[in-house]
Parts: C-alpha cells; structure tokens; sequence
C-alpha cells in the first residue's frame, strides 16, 4: 500500500493526469466528427483516420515545402480535407447508403487501404516532422505542461463548443439533428437528405482536418499514422453509444485517461491494452455503450 501510495500521490501521476486530459481534447474532437457522420449518415467511416493523415501530410507540405505561415497553413489543411469528405461521400458512401453494414465496412474498409497506398507511393514511409516546438510551461513549482499539447487542447475544446452552438442554435444544425434522430420522417417532409449529409460529410472532413493540425503539433506523419489512433477513436464511439455525440465526448476522456494511467504504472503500449481491456469488459456489460439512445 505505501508503494501504490507513493505511485499514486506523486506529482508525476498529477501530471499524468493533466496529460490524459490534454490528450482527451484531441480524441474528443475526432470522436465528434466520426459520431457526427455516423448520427446523419448512418455509415461509419472506418477509413477516417486516414483523412487525419492527408490533413497531416497537408499542413507539412503547406508549412515545410511551401513556407506558409502555421495558421495559413492549417486553414488549408482543413478545407482539402472538408473538400476529401464530400468526394468520399459522393464517390463511395453515397452508393452503399441503405446497404449491408458488412457492405459499408468493406467499402470504408477499402478506401482505408487505398488512401496508406496512395500515401505510401507519393510520401515514402519516412516520418516527417512539423518541425514545431513550442516548448512547455510551468504550472506549478513541480508540474511543467507541454504547450504544444495545451494549444491542441484550447483548439479542440473551442470547436467542440462551435459545433454544440452550431447544432443547437442554427436552422442548419436544426435539421441535422432532426434527420439524424429520424431520417424517414425528415425525407417525408420534404427535407433535402442528399445535401444534408453532403454538408455533415464536409463539417466531418473539416473536424478531422482540424485534428490532424492539431496531431501535427505532437506527433510525426507517415502514410499508418491512422493506426495509432483511429481503432481507439472507433472504439470510443461505441462505448460511447454510435451517433451519441455527447457519449462519444465523455468517452473520449476515460479512454484518454486509462491509456495515460496504463503509460505511467507500465508504458504506453500497457496503457492502451489496459483501455482495450475494459472497452472489451463494458461491451459485455452494456454493449450498445455507455450512453447510448434510448428507443
């Protein structure tokens, strides 16, 4: 008990903690994007990590090769992106729409592959760098705190709370919400379904794009940056309950959180077995997930 207490009260977990929560923001953005697509659209993109790569390797390009200014640079990487989202719906989603699920996994699955081989054969598998260092700061007189990863989080958190004002208080947002509690009854009305999840595939796009800015900051790119993170984004939203917004939110804190408490008692790698772990646990307890809608 004393060595689990020294573990436990030092200031080293303190700033674990304070980690996970910073790590959680970024999570928490991409969690929202994909829930967001799934709650419209009613397909998950299993391939949209891979979106978050592209934006990665386009705000490289953008800032390294091409010499923008960081901002300039981001705001294109998330446009090329929110543009990828309507070319994968148009070309793709649109055809396996009212599908198989099996369908529209191996269709999203697909593009998964062909967007690391694309990626492989044009970039290398070399791992680029930003090249951004924005150093840390102090908290307190023992706890210092990466800037780069409290930029990321000050970013995600205020477009979280765009995209709830968003939601809840435009006409826009309105009717997204409306088609994605009851597509059936929306179409009836009269409602345009096809420009709908045009717009919610772009506002998808541009979310994962403004995370791979924010990934950026942290963390190299290479054409399988994807698999660092989009399983645990995936498995976020369905403990969080698929389509549950504000699941997918909260969920992506206790995911962030287990992965950096696994990382501090063990290593990272622990970290994310012991979030696979109770991931697999709570789909045997609740497995429509944690937050999931009621019927």
């Amino acid at each position: 008990m004393e060595f689990l207490s020294e573990y436990v009260f030092s200031v080293f977990f303190v700033e674990t903690l304070l980690n996970g929560l910073l790590y959680g923001g970024v999570l928490a953005l991409l969690s929202l994007g994909l829930n967001l697509i799934f709650g419209v659209i009613d397909v998950v993109w299993i391939c949209y990590a891979e979106l978050v790569m592209l934006g990665m390797y386009t705000i490289y390009f953008m800032h390294v090769f091409y010499g923008l200014p960081l901002i300039p640079a981001a705001l294109i990487a998330v446009l090329v992106v929110a543009v990828l989202g309507v070319v994968l719906h148009k070309v793709v989603i649109n055809h396996v729409l009212g599908k198989a699920p099996i369908n529209q996994l191996l269709a999203t699955g697909g593009v998964l592959f062909f967007l690391q081989s694309i990626a492989t054969l044009f970039f290398g598998v070399e791992f680029l760098s930003l090249g951004v260092s924005l150093g840390s700061f102090q908290l307190s007189e023992d706890i210092y705190m990466s800037t780069s990863q409290f930029v990321a989080f000050l970013v995600a958190a205020g477009a979280v709370v765009a995209m709830y004002l968003f939601l809840s208080r435009s006409y826009m947002g309105a009717a997204i919400r409306a088609i994605s509690q009851d597509r059936d009854i929306m179409i009836l009305m009269g409602v345009d379904a096809n420009r709908l999840y045009g717009i919610t595939s772009a506002i998808g796009g541009g979310l994962a794009g403004l995370a791979a800015c924010l990934l950026s900051l942290q963390f190299d790119v290479h054409p399988f940056v994807g698999i660092s993170f989009g399983p645990i984004v995936f498995m976020i939203c369905v403990m969080g309950g698929l389509g549950n917004m504000v699941g997918g939110f909260l969920a992506a804190f206790v995911f962030a959180e287990l992965i950096a408490i696994g990382g501090y008692f063990a290593d990272l790698e622990w970290g994310t077995v012991l979030a696979f772990c109770v991931f697999v646990i709570t789909m045997f307890i609740r497995p429509e997930g944690l937050f999931a809608r009621k019927s």
